[in-house]
């Protein structure tokens, strides 16, 4: 099934898809916060370094196939395949946008 995510966040994703993690960094806000795994990065060189460190530390494949708006916010659940524990899991991904960047991503199983 076939979304249509807002373009930052089809971004957001395009980078993931690619490890690239300074273009992941890049659909941020200078001061956005992302919180994952029960920790907390702010700032876009933490999340730069959040993301350089995922993609080296395991090899996955996240698909989009759900799209909601819930209290100001745009949540995109996607199906995780990979070498992690869990594997496979649908994630939630919460985006808090701010004009054209993501000011804030929460991802929850």
């Amino acid at each position: 099934m076939t979304i249509e995510l807002p373009n930052v966040i089809a971004a957001y994703f395009a980078a993931d898809k690619t490890g690239n993690a300074q273009a992941l960094s890049d659909c941020f806000t200078q001061h956005a916060v992302v919180v994952d795994e029960g920790n907390t990065y702010a700032g876009r060189d933490a999340i730069r370094q959040w993301m350089a460190n995922a993609s080296t530390e395991y090899s996955y494949t996240v698909e989009p196939f759900a799209l909601a708006r819930i209290d100001g916010r745009i949540v995109v659940t996607s199906h995780l395949v990979g070498n992690f524990p869990g594997s496979p899991v649908d994630l939630r991904y919460f985006f808090k946008l701010d004009g054209d960047g993501i000011a804030g991503l929460e991802i929850i199983p």
